[in-house]
């Protein structure tokens, strides 16, 4: 798994990978039973304090995320699939209060923003319908 540390973004750093294992979880790229990288090494990559990296997997495993065993290290829990949804959500509130932000330095209105929004879930649309129209083939 890959960490992307900002220091300069204001969240701590063991949010952020607190935050980053989440969305992982989430998005399918971490499966259940998947080991998260040690600690030690971890802390060495990120160039962050081992207390850091030890913080956030206390965090994770508080919230019932991944689950430690003693001498083999730290796992995505198998039950994490309220997590999956909830993580999901939020990692797309946070998307689409980008996008909304974006569109109010633009001076875009509501209206034209929302159809814009519409317009881009039919071309999805279109190119999954023409996706799966390959497959059968």
């Amino acid at each position: 798994m890959l960490f992307l540390i900002s220091f300069k973004s204001g969240t701590p750093i063991y949010l952020q990978i607190v935050e980053q294992v989440k969305a992982a979880a989430a998005s399918g790229a971490l499966h259940p039973g998947e080991a998260l990288p040690s600690i030690r090494p971890l802390a060495e990559e990120l160039r962050v304090n081992r207390n850091t990296v030890a913080k956030a997997y206390s965090e994770l495993e508080s919230l019932g995320v991944i689950e430690t065993l003693p001498g083999r290290g730290c796992f995505l829990k198998e039950n994490h699939s309220g997590l999956r949804k909830d993580a999901r959500r939020k990692l797309l509130i946070e998307e689409v209060d980008r996008a909304i932000v974006q569109a109010h330095h633009l001076q875009v209105p509501r209206d034209e923003l929302l159809e814009l929004i519409h317009e881009r879930l039919d071309v999805l649309d279109d190119k999954r319908r023409a996706h799966e129209g390959k497959k059968e083939d």
